[in-house]
């Protein structure tokens, strides 16, 4: 498997870039959520500076798969009617809105709660946002509603993937698997 990717699938590079952070995305989205678990304050601060760290981390990675992505050509896509393609090319750019808004909402929510921001424990971030107590409640609502529209989201984009890959019976979901090979050829546009 080639680290570039070439006229027919991702290469592996993205691919790496594309399943760790959904990986790291949906993981510290379900973390975000069960934080209200913890047995004890300590425990829950200290699951907070884990969610935080993780977001930071997506931000950091979505930089770098962006910088990636403008060196490098994109597959081509397979033949699907124009409204398809479109709404595709729309979800695909209100995730990647998303990906930088969620991490930046949460760090505009911790610089307003005027509390410290620590990656890993190993060196803090500047606020972004000056310390205002009536500001917290919002800005939670502004990150939890991003959260919950960023959902919404993903399950367009893995609904389109597999519609794509179960009824269409095309490439689109196998370029972007890992050790998959491609179909032979992909079913033309007068079939669907």
């Amino acid at each position: 498997m080639s680290l570039r990717s070439n006229d027919r699938q991702w290469g592996s590079v993205a691919k790496f870039f594309h399943w760790t952070m959904a990986l790291l995305i949906i993981g510290n989205g379900i973390f975000g959520l069960c934080m209200d678990l913890a047995s004890n304050p300590m425990q829950k601060i200290n699951w907070l500076a884990l969610h935080k760290s993780i977001g930071l981390t997506v931000l950091a990675l979505f930089l770098l798969r962006l910088l990636w992505r403008l060196s490098e050509r994109r597959p081509v896509e397979d033949p699907a009617p124009r409204w398809q393609q479109r709404a595709a090319h729309a979800v695909h750019g209100v995730l990647y809105l998303l990906i930088v808004a969620l991490p930046l909402t949460g760090w505009w929510l911790n610089s307003v709660a005027g509390k410290p921001l620590q990656f890993f424990k190993q060196f803090n971030l500047p606020a972004i946002a000056a310390a205002n107590h009536d500001l917290k409640e919002t800005a939670e609502g502004v990150h939890e509603f991003l959260f919950w529209f960023l959902v919404a989201m993903l399950v367009l984009h893995v609904g389109g993937a597999l519609k794509h890959h179960l009824i269409d019976r095309d490439n689109t979901l196998l370029r972007m698997l890992p050790f998959r090979r491609l179909r032979n050829a992909s079913p033309s546009q007068g079939e669907r």
